[in-house]
């Protein structure tokens, strides 16, 4: 099924527009967890078991899995393997050319199974084709993010306009032959997001910045949503994964988004 399709169908069951990001955090962990990979598993497994009717999407960050070596890239893939009715996008930015790219995507989406994946553009449109070829996955490219960073490069000005504004114009133009891309857009950043989505009109935006980075929930909803109030994916990760550091880290993390994802759906009834 494709990851649009699956994603669509996901919003709706779960009447959902809240993504988790999976960060698991060694340092972090609960306490009886075990701080290796097998921690990490029993971890995101009791989480996405928590809250897989709350969301529409999972989002593991692949350099917690890393940063694990072998056995953490195991665990992620043993995670996405596993039966889920949820479709999980990796965060991996990636963003290479040629036959590299292409062993990226072959990683990402064949070896891994991802149904999505972000991806950074600055190396152009050739550094983005071997994953949006795959029609039936979801690109997220990066185009205003939530660091306070973003603005020494994302907003330099181009041709009368912030660069982030050319790379939203030129996905929808050029990159999205196949109807499979996305762009990522911080809620830290409410007035680009409005201006992505004028110029986006039916691209899903990842909206990180949620939570603990401070993102303003109910301006970052009007900013981006569509006209059906849908086309967002809002990402939430360690004010829902670390709700408890004790026992009841998993009811505690279902409780916080169950919350989330309520607001929002508050948010998108006042639009």
């Amino acid at each position: 099924m494709p990851f649009t399709t699956q994603l669509q169908t996901t919003v709706r069951q779960n009447q959902s527009q809240l993504c988790i990001g999976l960060d698991p955090d060694i340092r972090r962990l609960p306490a009886g967890l075990s701080n290796d990979a097998k921690g990490v598993y029993t971890f995101c497994a009791a989480i996405i078991e928590a809250t897989a009717d709350l969301v529409c999407v999972f989002k593991p960050n692949i350099a917690f899995f890393e940063a694990l070596g072998v056995a953490g890239i195991e665990t992620l893939q043993r995670i996405m393997k596993s039966p889920h009715t949820v479709p999980f996008l990796v965060d991996a930015k990636r963003g290479d050319i040629g036959s590299t790219a292409e062993a990226y995507a072959q990683a990402i989406f064949e070896v891994l199974g991802a149904d999505a994946v972000t991806l950074s553009p600055y190396l152009g449109g050739d550094s983005l084709e071997p994953f949006l070829r795959y029609a039936d996955r979801g690109c997220f490219v990066l185009c205003k993010t939530s660091n306070p960073g973003s603005a020494d490069v994302q907003d330099l000005d181009v041709g009368g306009e912030p660069l982030y504004m050319h790379i939203a114009r030129h996905a929808v133009r050029h990159w999205n032959n196949n109807q499979n891309l996305g762009l990522v857009v911080g809620a830290t950043h409410p007035a680009a997001l409005a201006q992505v989505r004028s110029v986006c009109p039916g691209i899903p935006l990842l909206i990180p910045g949620i939570g603990v980075q401070g993102g303003d929930l109910e301006a970052s909803v009007r900013a981006a949503a569509d006209t059906h109030g849908t086309g967002m994916l809002i990402n939430a990760s360690r004010s829902i994964l670390y709700a408890s550091s004790g026992a009841d880290y998993a009811e505690a993390a279902r409780n916080e988004a169950l919350r989330l994802r309520d607001a929002i759906n508050r948010a998108v009834s006042l639009t």
